[in-house]
C-alpha cells in the first residue's frame, strides 16, 4: 500500500519529468512519443512507466491512476470513446460500462481526495499531448463519463486551490489553451507526418526546426488545419514564406523576390533564399496529402501582388 507522501512524491517526480520535455521544447504542454512514455522515469531505483494498454493507467508504484490517455484518431475509423471536451472541462469515458470496474473506481478515489494526474491526448499515432496537473472533478455513471478539469500551466498546489473552489472561469480558460494547443500542434504533427519530417523546400530533417506552415491563413474559408493546406517548411523558409520573400507556384516551383535576388550578403541568404529560386518543392507521394492547388494558386496571387 503507497502511502500518501509517497503517493505525491511519485506524481511529482512524473510531473517534473513532463516539465524536463516542457523546457526542451518551449511549451508549456510538451508533445510526447508513446515510446518515451512507455519508458517513462525512475523513481527511487523502480521504474515508472505513463502509459500501458489501457486508457486509464496505474503503473505498479501506485494505488491509483497516474494517467488517462485518450487515443490519436485514426483516418477512417470511429474513435472507440468520444471524449470531447464541455463546460470547464473533457468528458472522459469510463473503462467500460461498470462503474465499479477497478480503474473507473481509481478515478473516483483521485476525485475524492483531490490528487492531480496526467491527460495524455493523442495527436498522430506514437505522438501525444501531456496535460498536468490535471483533476477529476465530476463523475456522470449516467452517461459513463467522468469531468476533468484543465487548468493553465501553473504549480500543483495553485491548482489544487483553483479547482477546490470552483474556479469555472479558471477551468474555461484552461479549456480554451488546451484546444488550441490541441488545433495547432494537431496540424503540425499530421503536416509533418505527411511530409516524412522533411522542409519542402530545402530537405532539412531536424524535427525541432520544422513548423508546419498554412497555406491559406486560418480565418479564411479555405484556410482549414487539413494536410492539403499545410506546408512542412524549416523556420527560414516558414518566416519567408509568410513574409513574402518566397512564394510558391501552382506547379510547386518556388520564387524568390526579386529584390532578395539582387541583394548581396552572407551564405546564408546566399544559400538559404537565393539558391531557393526555381528548384521545386517536395510533396508526399500520396495525391490527397499533397498541397491544393487552388490554394497554392490563390496564395501564390497573394505573393505577385505584395512584391
Amino acid at each position: 500500500m503507497t502511502t500518501e507522501a509517497e503517493d505525491a512524491a511519485i506524481r511529482a517526480a512524473a510531473f517534473e519529468f513532463l516539465a524536463g520535455l516542457a523546457r526542451s521544447q518551449g511549451e508549456d504542454w510538451p508533445v510526447v512519443a508513446r515510446d518515451a512514455l512507455s519508458a517513462g522515469f525512475e523513481f527511487r531505483g523502480r521504474r515508472v512507466p505513463l502509459v500501458g494498454p489501457q486508457g486509464i493507467f496505474k503503473p505498479a508504484v501506485l494505488d491509483f491512476p497516474l494517467t488517462i490517455t485518450t487515443a490519436p484518431p485514426v483516418e477512417g475509423k470511429v474513435p472507440p470513446y468520444d471524449d470531447d471536451a464541455g463546460y470547464g472541462g473533457v468528458a472522459y469515458r469510463y473503462r467500460g460500462t461498470d462503474p465499479r470496474h477497478p480503474d473507473n473506481v481509481g478515478l473516483q478515489r483521485l476525485m475524492a481526495t483531490g490528487s492531480p494526474l496526467i491527460y495524455l491526448r493523442g495527436l498522430v499515432p506514437g505522438r501525444y499531448v501531456a496535460f498536468w496537473p490535471v483533476y477529476v472533478v465530476g463523475d456522470s455513471p449516467q452517461t459513463l463519463s467522468f469531468n476533468i478539469a484543465i487548468v493553465p500551466p501553473m504549480e500543483v498546489a495553485a491548482a489544487a486551490a483553483y479547482v477546490a473552489e470552483g474556479d469555472m472561469d479558471r477551468r474555461e480558460y484552461g479549456l480554451r489553451l488546451l484546444k488550441r494547443r490541441l488545433h495547432q500542434e494537431g496540424f503540425r504533427q499530421r503536416v509533418l507526418r505527411a511530409y516524412h519530417a522533411t522542409c519542402a523546400v530545402c530537405r532539412l530533417r531536424h524535427e525541432q526546426l520544422l513548423d508546419a506552415a498554412h497555406i491559406l491563413p486560418d480565418g479564411h474559408p479555405r484556410g482549414l488545419a487539413i494536410v492539403p493546406n499545410g506546408l512542412t517548411l524549416c523556420k527560414l523558409h516558414h518566416a519567408a514564406f509568410d513574409s513574402n520573400i518566397i512564394g510558391i507556384r501552382p506547379d510547386l516551383v518556388v520564387e524568390v523576390r526579386r529584390d532578395i535576388l539582387n541583394e548581396i550578403d552572407g551564405p546564408m541568404l546566399q544559400h538559404g533564399l537565393q539558391g531557393t529560386h526555381g528548384t521545386r518543392i517536395w510533396v508526399p507521394r500520396l495525391t490527397d496529402r499533397r498541397p491544393a492547388a487552388v490554394n497554392l494558386e490563390e496564395r501564390y496571387e497573394g505573393f505577385r501582388a505584395a512584391v
